[in-house]
């Protein structure tokens, strides 16, 4: 019997025109690279909830009902393929507070491409500069 699949959920939050993305501190895996909020589901769970729990572990906040983007799976050298969740976040209760990263910012869609993503999320970045 195969192991299921890991299912990752990352969040898209946006204010004045501009997205949320976050950088991994450098002891974690995929060190430094930019990508954004979320996180793996763990059992039983939908991608909106997952990602409803790791914003508020994450950032201290709560988030209204995620809607999905876009999904694709991606594989890491040597590793099996992962599912990749993309979803929209339409609003959140709280202050956003950096509990994990080593850093955030604000970035326009357009400067995504300048920041050094984690290769899974490349897909997601072509797909939303196709948007613009």
């Amino acid at each position: 019997m195969s192991k299921p699949q890991t299912v990752v959920a990352a969040g898209i939050l946006r204010d004045a025109g501009r997205i949320l993305i976050c950088q991994r501190r450098a002891e974690q895996d995929h060190a430094l690279k930019w990508e954004f909020p979320g996180g793996k589901l763990e059992a039983g769970e939908t991608p909106a909830e997952a990602l409803i729990r790791e914003l508020k572990e994450e950032l201290g906040i709560d988030a209204a009902a995620p809607a999905e983007l876009t999904r694709y799976e991606f594989a890491y050298p040597n590793k099996l393929p992962i599912l990749l969740v993309f979803l929209e976040v339409p609003g959140w209760k709280g202050d956003i507070v950096n509990h994990i990263f080593e850093r955030m910012e604000w970035a326009a869609p357009e400067e995504l491409a300048s920041y050094d993503f984690l290769e899974g999320d490349v897909d997601f970045l072509a797909w939303v500069n196709g948007l613009i």
